[in-house]
């Protein structure tokens, strides 16, 4: 299989070289000179490309699937619109205009389009209620992976991912030193969101569907930062409730909806197609940062 990875970075790379030790053919394509030298390092053919630029995809090779992982770079919904509206658009009918266009897309989006369940679970079923400009992109941008890829022939699949976490991301001390606000986290591992995808693409799964890519155990915070803060040989951080958090007068409009944020999502579905996580909870995912605290002390 040729795949190719449009956003090959954090878990594109991770994908790519699972892909390839599976002996599959992987191009993976970023903006910057920087990711074109990471893709480089991590073995894979690489191509400079902004997937915005039809111009600039013309040069990516034909491929079987194509995985559509680029960022916005963590900017506002402005941004986000123009990689994940404009750049998604411009990628499936770059790619389905083809000679030989591409059988899948699998468009990688995230749990944030479920909005507020006050800590209620949410599956595949669940309508989505996004709560911010940036997670209404999100909304259009999966409407546009599996309608206009089905314009062209193509079957797009949607992979929601939770908070990805992994090496250089564990983010440890923000939970040690605290203070940390109630509310659930719903994770999953970035070598398990690049295997999920990865058995999706080789399995043939999920065509013309949304599937949560999710570890088995969300968690509360509060639950979380003590059990860290125990493997860690720390006291436990201070905590405040949402009513502590929200009253603070330099919270922005943005962390304000994220705190009002809750719910547990759940990964039956993936569990249900196959994929067995590497790291099916936090504690398993953690183990190694954990270590490595210890050994380096605080």
């Amino acid at each position: 299989m040729n795949v190719v990875i449009l956003g090959c970075g954090y878990v594109g790379l991770k994908l790519g070289r699972q892909l390839r030790e599976r002996g599959h053919e992987v191009v993976g394509v970023r903006r910057s000179a920087d990711g074109i030298e990471a893709v480089q390092r991590a073995g894979l053919e690489a191509v400079q490309a902004d997937v915005t630029d039809p111009d600039d995809l013309d040069r990516v090779p034909d491929a079987d699937a194509v995985v559509f992982a680029a960022s916005s770079g963590g900017r506002g919904a402005d941004a986000a619109r123009r990689v994940y509206v404009d750049g998604l658009r411009t990628t499936i009918e770059g790619f389905g205009s083809r000679s030989s266009p591409p059988e899948r897309l699998v468009y990688t989006s995230s749990t944030g389009v479920y909005g507020d369940h006050g800590g209620d679970w949410v599956d595949e079923e669940t309508p989505l209620e996004p709560t911010t400009e940036k997670t209404e992109v999100l909304v259009e941008a999966e409407r546009i992976a599996r309608e206009t890829a089905a314009d062209y022939g193509i079957d797009g699949t949607v992979a929601r991912y939770a908070g990805l976490y992994g090496p250089d991301r564990y983010r440890l001390e923000r939970y040690i030193e605290g203070p940390v606000t109630e509310g659930y986290l719903n994770m999953v591992h970035r070598d398990d969101a690049a295997g999920a995808v990865r058995d999706l693409l080789e399995e043939d799964l999920a065509r013309d569907e949304a599937v949560l890519v999710v570890d088995d155990e969300p968690v509360s915070k509060w639950e979380f930062a003590d059990w860290l803060a125990t493997e860690c040989g720390e006291d436990p951080p201070e905590k405040r409730t949402k009513e502590e958090r929200l009253a603070e007068a330099d919270l922005s409009e943005a962390a304000r909806r994220r705190v009002q944020t809750s719910k547990r999502c759940s990964n039956d579905r993936l569990r249900a197609l196959g994929y067995d996580p590497a790291y099916p909870t936090f504690k398993a995912g953690y183990a190694a940062a954990v270590d490595e605290y210890l050994a380096d002390g605080p």
